[in-house]
C-alpha cells in the first residue's frame, strides 16, 4: 500500500540524512522525497512517499520518526483527502516539422514550454503523477532526452483533520 507522510522537522543539516537512513535500516524503499522550507522559517516539511505492504509497517516508522530529535510532527496523509502534485522538466527532440505537434500536446497537458533550441525544447509540467506519466508515454516517439522531476508533494485538503 502506497502512503504520503508528511514530516515536520527542524531545518538542520543532516536531518534528511537521518530520516532517510531510517527507511533504509528497516528495507523500504523511499519512491520520492521532496523537502523544502515549511510555513515556520526554522522548519522544513519532508514529503515522504513510501510502499509498506501493511499499515502497522507506517505506524512502527512514525513512531522510529518520533524518537529522531528533529521530528516535530508526523502526519500520514489519505490519498482520498490529499490534494498532490508533481513538477518535471521534459527534454524532447523538436525538428521544424515535430515542433508543432510538440506543441499540441504541450497546450492539451496545459503544461509549458521554458525552453527552446535549434534541436530541442524543455517541457515544464506540473500536476499528478498520472498526468506527467500520461505527457510522458506521449513524448517518447519525439525522443526524450532527459527528464528531471521533482517527486510528488502533497497537502490535506481537509483542514479540519487534526494532524498527529
Amino acid at each position: 500500500m502506497r502512503h504520503i507522510i508528511s514530516v515536520l522537522v527542524v531545518n538542520h543539516s543532516g536531518v534528511l540524512t537521518r530520516v532517510a537512513g531510517l527507511f533504509s535500516r528497516r528495507g523500504y524503499n523511499i519512491e520520492s522525497i521532496a523537502v523544502g522550507r515549511s510555513e515556520e522559517a526554522e522548519m522544513a516539511r519532508m514529503i515522504i512517499v513510501v510502499e509498506a505492504p501493511e499499515e502497522d509497517v507506517i505506524e512502527q516508522i512514525e513512531k522510529q520518526l518520533y524518537k529522531l530529535i528533529d521530528v516535530v510532527k508526523i502526519n500520514d496523509i489519505p490519498a482520498d483527502d490529499a490534494v498532490e502534485r508533481e513538477l518535471a522538466l521534459i527534454k524532447v527532440n523538436a525538428s521544424s516539422q515535430t515542433r508543432a505537434e510538440i506543441m499540441q500536446i504541450v497546450d492539451i497537458f496545459r503544461a509549458k514550454i521554458v525552453d527552446v533550441s535549434s534541436r530541442a525544447v524543455i517541457i515544464e509540467i506540473t500536476g499528478g503523477t498520472e498526468k506527467v506519466e500520461a505527457m510522458i508515454a506521449l513524448l517518447k516517439p519525439y525522443g526524450i532526452r532527459e527528464i528531471v522531476r521533482t517527486g510528488q508533494i502533497a497537502m490535506l485538503r481537509n483542514p479540519k483533520k487534526v494532524e498527529k
